[in-house]
C-alpha cells in the first residue's frame, strides 16, 4: 500500500492568529510613531533656565501645532521637541488646559506629516489599541493593549481645588513616566487618545480625542485657554427604570451625587438624587454630553434642566457661571 505523502501546509494552514495582531501592531506603529515627538520643557528659576518636565507630543498640523498633556508643560513656556527621525525643532507654549489635561504647543514645521484624528466614540471595551511614546526617555516606543474601560474620571488638582477630569479612556496598554502626551491609535492608525495618566500596574488612562477635545484644543490655538461654564454637579450616567423610560422616552440620564455649595447648581434647586434628562433642551446621559454644553457661550445663559426626582418630571432653570481655576 502507498504511503501518503502529507503536502507541506500552504500559507492558510501556516496562519496563526498573533501573525494578524503582529501585522496590525506593526502597521500602526509605522502609521503613528513619525507624528509622536519626545519633549522636554524647561521653565526659568533664580538661577537661569532648568528642567521641567518631559513627555511626548503628538504633531496634528502640518504647520508645526502638536497637542501634549497640560501636566507636561505646567510652569513652562518653552522647550524642543524630537522627532523619530532625530528631526528637532524648539517648540513654545500656546495654552493649556488643566481641566482637561491637554495643552498646545507650537515648533516649526516638520518633515513629518501629521497625524489622522479619529473619534474615541467609536471606541469599544475589548478592542484594540497601540500607544506610542517616549516612557524613561526611549524614543518611539509602541506598546499595545485593550480598552479596558470608559467613562472614567481621575482627578486633578488646581491650587487648592480639586477637579476632576471626565470621560477618559482606561486601557491596559503598558504607560510609564513620559509616556505622558503621547498618542493613543486605534488599529486604523488614528488617533483617538492622548495619554495622560499611570493609573497603576497594568492599567494606563488618556484624554479622548472627540468632540469636546477638539473644542478644547481649538480654543487654545484661538485664544490660548479654555473659557468655561460652571453648574456645580458631580454625576454618574444611570440607566432609566422601565416605567421612567415610558414615562420620558429616555433610556439614560445623569444621576446627581452632589451639588456644590453656593453653585449655580445649588441656587437653581438641584439636589443629589435627581436625574438629569437634558439641559437647554439636550439630551445628557454621560459626561462628554453634558462638558460639551458648558463652553463659553453657555456663561450667564439659563439653561432649562429637565429632571427626575422621586419618579416624578420637573424642569428647573439654571445659570452657569464662569468656571475659575483658583
Amino acid at each position: 500500500m502507498a504511503t501518503a505523502i502529507n503536502k507541506a501546509p500552504g500559507p492558510e494552514a501556516s496562519e496563526d492568529p498573533l501573525d494578524s495582531y503582529s501585522a496590525t501592531v506593526v502597521r500602526v506603529a509605522e502609521t503613528v510613531t513619525p507624528h509622536v515627538a519626545a519633549i522636554e520643557m524647561t521653565g526659568r528659576g533664580r538661577n537661569g533656565r532648568f528642567r521641567v518636565g518631559a513627555g511626548s507630543a503628538v504633531l496634528f498640523t502640518s504647520d508645526g501645532y502638536l497637542v501634549t498633556n497640560a501636566h507636561v508643560v505646567a510652569g513652562t513656556e518653552s522647550g524642543h521637541a524630537v522627532f523619530a527621525d532625530g528631526t528637532r525643532t524648539s517648540v513654545q507654549v500656546v495654552g493649556a488646559d488643566p481641566l482637561s489635561d491637554l495643552a498646545v504647543l507650537h515648533g516649526k514645521a516638520p518633515t513629518a506629516a501629521p497625524a489622522e484624528l479619529g473619534d474615541a466614540e467609536t471606541l469599544r471595551v475589548g478592542q484594540l489599541v497601540i500607544a506610542v511614546g517616549n516612557p524613561l526617555g526611549l524614543s518611539g516606543s509602541v506598546t499595545a493593549g485593550v480598552v479596558s474601560g470608559l467613562g472614567r474620571s481621575i482627578p486633578v488638582w488646581s491650587g487648592r481645588n480639586r477637579r476632576m477630569i471626565e470621560d477618559v479612556i482606561q486601557t491596559d496598554a503598558a504607560l510609564n513616566a513620559g509616556s505622558s502626551g503621547g498618542a493613543l491609535a486605534d488599529a486604523r492608525g488614528r488617533i483617538v487618545g492622548i495619554n495622560t495618566a499611570v493609573a497603576g500596574t497594568g492599567l494606563g488612562l488618556a484624554v479622548p480625542v472627540n468632540t469636546t477635545s477638539r473644542k478644547i484644543i481649538a480654543s487654545l490655538l484661538r485664544d490660548g485657554r479654555v473659557r468655561r461654564a460652571y453648574l456645580g454637579l458631580v454625576n454618574t450616567p444611570v440607566q432609566l427604570q422601565a416605567s421612567a423610560v415610558v414615562r420620558t422616552g429616555r433610556r439614560e440620564g445623569l444621576l446627581v451625587v452632589e451639588v456644590l455649595a453656593g453653585s449655580p447648581a445649588e441656587r437653581a434647586g438641584l439636589r443629589a438624587g435627581d436625574i438629569i434628562l437634558s439641559v437647554g433642551r439636550k439630551p445628557v446621559s454621560n459626561a462628554e454630553s453634558l462638558q460639551k454644553l458648558l463652553f463659553a457661550e453657555a456663561i450667564g445663559t439659563p439653561l432649562e434642566v429637565s429632571l427626575l426626582r422621586d419618579g416624578v418630571e420637573k424642569q428647573v432653570e439654571a445659570v452657569p457661571d464662569e468656571m475659575t481655576l483658583q
